[in-house]
């Protein structure tokens, strides 16, 4: 079996507060394969984001990683000085955030920065180095490229400016690009457009990506598989397909159900009342109990470990432990989640 790009085992991620340590991220595991998408969706605050600046480093002190560990192609980098983990940042990991003003220095000129980049990570020329910004720039569809090479950020679209840090990310071929919410910023066409150019281009170069966002729209069109993360864990894990068509645990079917449907009208979109939880205040057992219109005893006591459902689907639900019990539709006001 090929060892995957990305190994991510039982990662915790914590801040301390004056109450004690806020743990924002509670043992997620994945793996990403070459040439695959992995899709992670949400609600804000659930731990999508920490986990992505886990991988590559960059959690705000005081925050730190508490446990687990992160392996890229089979060498674990969450211990690494922060030197060395700056080497691999850029090299091995491209990042894409959701702000491209984020990743861009509004003082220097596209081509300087793209071309500083490729040189801190490869061992060519500046000529050679400029030729393959212009290229860069080309196939991130960056019309009149060369010239655009001297243009200072703010001369830039918004959707030409996450063209610009597509190729940024690009630059050095890493083995992973996470792309942050990469097209929230930008209206619906220009999305569509950044989806598919960012798809094409891991494709062709083989690079692993993890896709974090809150919209299954993105999840839908771009992903392999999708992880859905409720209060830090992941609840549920598979091939986006089948996640999005028949999901198993009942916060994924409160997303599902919170989508309005193109084929067909529905009096009401699903709902469920509540919020998800303060991650000071977790509740014991299953974090998303409190709001599950299939809550029994056990959920209430224990936290559920990650179960197989379905072929290539996990689930983070008692209802599937043995002996297995089929969960009825769900009824009343815990029928959905409101997003």
């Amino acid at each position: 079996m090929t060892e995957p790009v990305l190994s991510v085992r039982d990662l915790k991620v914590g801040f301390p507060t004056r109450r004690g340590t806020l743990t924002a991220v509670d043992g997620v595991s994945f793996d990403i394969a070459a040439g695959e998408v992995l899709g992670v969706v949400g609600e804000s605050g659930a731990g999508k984001s920490i986990t992505g600046a886990a991988i590559i480093g960059l959690i705000e002190p005081p925050g730190r990683i508490l446990g687990g560990e992160v392996r890229l192609a089979g060498a674990r980098i969450d211990t690494l000085p922060a030197e060395a983990m700056r080497k691999v940042r850029g090299k091995r990991i491209g990042m894409v955030f959701q702000d491209p003003l984020t990743s861009l220095n509004p003082l220097y000129r596209i081509g300087d920065q793209l071309v500083e980049t490729i040189r801190t990570h490869t061992d060519i020329s500046a000529a050679d180095a400029r030729r393959r910004a212009v290229a860069l720039l080309q196939e991130a569809g960056i019309q009149g490229a060369e010239a655009r090479l001297d243009s200072y950020p703010h001369e830039f679209s918004g959707g030409m400016r996450q063209r610009v840090v597509l190729a940024l990310a690009l630059c050095a071929e890493p083995d992973l690009v996470i792309a942050d919410e990469p097209t929230t910023a930008l209206d619906v066409s220009i999305q569509a457009q950044i989806i598919a150019l960012l798809k094409r281009l891991c494709r062709e170069r083989g690079t692993a990506v993890l896709l974090i966002t809150h919209d299954m729209g993105v999840i839908a069109e771009m992903a392999d598989r999708v992880a859905v993360m409720y209060a830090g864990r992941i609840v549920e894990v598979g091939p986006v397909r089948d996640v999005v068509l028949s999901p198993h645990h009942p916060y994924t079917r409160g997303l599902m159900g919170a989508i309005p449907p193109v084929a067909a009208r529905v009096p009401r979109l699903t709902q469920i009342p509540g919020s998800m939880p303060r991650l000071t205040a977790v509740p014991a057992g299953c974090a998303f109990h409190p709001r599950c219109a299939h809550t029994f005893d056990r959920c209430t006591r224990e936290r559920p470990e990650r179960l197989v459902v379905a072929a290539s689907t996990e689930a983070a639900c008692w209802l599937y432990a043995e002996p297995r019990v089929e969960p009825a539709e769900p009824t009343g006001a815990g029928a959905g989640v409101a997003t």
